[in-house]
């Protein structure tokens, strides 16, 4: 098929790349000149396992195209709306990149052609953009995504169910044949049950974490080990084994936007979601309960005191900073007068958003004369790096690691205070 990507972030070139790879002629649009162009010499501008490969397995295929110009939507049979929906001031999601883009191509689109919205949208908006595109003969489908940063291609190739919505059997039927060669559960549903399922997807995962999280808070407080507690959650089956390792909170590009925008959903429609704006607090106050635990082993302050934080990412295995947990306790460590200094494998870039962070080449290097360590990333290779280096750089040998990811044991023989999360 000719498919059409608007939108290269994470998921507009994951999806291209991985479209291309299931044997269709894709070409990904975005308007960022300079990222067409790294894009088209075969260099990827974000952190995405396995997405160089394919990206440029696909250039090399003839089948993967990048460009700046609009009017290749005019030769496709699928254009896959991939575009930012960030949060607005009253928690609901600016959909006007969506709009905008729909405003441009409604006149280019070929007769028979599909619009297919992969943006995570409120509910409604499908029937919104049937209305802005004015073409009855350009069916609107919505194919929410739900790929994890990191492992994006991965979970494109393998997921779990394919969501397609829509009023037009017959599209999302050719909607749905863009997945040939993709071994999952294909469900059918009109656009807003499409749409809500994005959003009921992420709330629940958000939950979840937010319950192991406050079952961590109060394990601490009865001398229970949280890491007992979630192993004995995942083998009820009712539960699952996913999103119950404890941390510092959650945060990314997803959960915290789309919390806040369900939760503006149901109050446009009189329905007040107590459960989940308990969610947001707890959370939230999570955050606050990781800043504690760095000012006790101060000595009760930070006030002028140097905090050596390992990871900047909101997770491991990206470069992603959007709502960060790890930014997000810094800043108010920074806002109580700490002086930071951190090292993250990634987010190298990213940094001049935070001037007042410096930035450290390797782990150690970071915790030069530092008064305490927090672990905020669960990069693998901290829990390699070793204590008594660490120590001997530090100004005292405190940690806590609000990632349960080292080993207390080996920290606490070098004579550090270590301080875990539901431990």
């Amino acid at each position: 098929m000719r498919i059409t990507v608007v939108g290269t972030g994470y998921v507009g070139l994951s999806t291209g790349a991985c479209l291309a790879s299931l044997g269709h002629n894709v070409t990904c649009i975005d308007i960022d000149e300079r990222k067409i162009e790294s894009l088209s010499n075969g260099v990827v501008p974000i952190v995405e396992h396995g997405l160089t490969d394919l990206v440029n397995s696909g250039m090399s295929d003839g089948r993967l195209s990048f460009s700046t110009d609009m009017s290749h939507v005019e030769s496709a049979e699928l254009v896959f709306l991939c575009l930012p929906t960030p949060q607005g001031e009253d928690g609901e999601a600016d959909v006007s990149y969506v709009e905008g883009v729909v405003r441009d191509i409604r006149s280019m689109l070929p007769s028979g052609a599909v619009l297919v919205n992969k943006s995570t949208v409120p509910v409604g908006t499908a029937k919104k953009l049937t209305v802005l595109l004015n073409r009855g003969d350009v069916a609107v489908v919505s194919n929410p995504e739900f790929l994890r940063q990191g492992t994006a291609v991965h979970d494109f190739l393998h997921p779990n169910r394919i969501v397609i919505g829509g009023v037009d059997t017959e599209a999302m039927n050719r909607v749905a044949t863009a997945y040939n060669g993709v071994e999952a559960p294909v469900l059918l549903m009109n656009w807003e049950s499409a749409e809500m399922l994005k959003y009921a997807a992420n709330t629940f995962l958000a939950t979840k974490l937010t319950f192991i999280n406050a079952m961590a808070d109060i394990c601490e407080l009865v001398g229970a080990d949280v890491n007992d507690i979630a192993r004995g959650l995942e083998l009820d089956h009712r539960i699952g084994s996913g999103m119950l390792q404890a941390g510092p909170g959650w945060g990314g590009s997803c959960f915290p936007k789309d919390t806040r925008a369900l939760l503006n959903v149901a109050g446009d429609k009189g329905y007040d979601f107590e459960l989940l704006r308990g969610v947001i607090k707890t959370n939230d106050d999570h955050y606050v309960r990781i800043v504690t635990k760095v000012e006790s082993l101060c000595g009760g302050s930070v006030d002028g005191k140097k905090i050596a934080a390992w990871g900047l990412t909101f997770k491991a295995h990206t470069d992603d900073l959007r709502d960060s947990p790890a930014i997000k306790i810094l800043t108010m460590l920074k806002n109580k007068g700490a002086v930071i200094t951190a090292h993250d494998p990634t987010a190298v870039d990213a940094y001049e958003s935070f001037p007042w962070i410096a930035v450290s080449a390797s782990p150690i290097d970071a915790c030069v004369d530092a008064d305490a360590l927090v672990v905020l990333t669960e990069w693998p290779a901290f829990s390699d790096v070793d204590p008594l280096a660490v120590g001997n750089a530090m100004r005292a040998r405190c940690v806590v690691d609000a990632r349960n990811l080292l080993d207390d044991t080996k920290w606490k023989a070098q004579g550090f205070v270590f301080v875990g999360v539901g431990r």
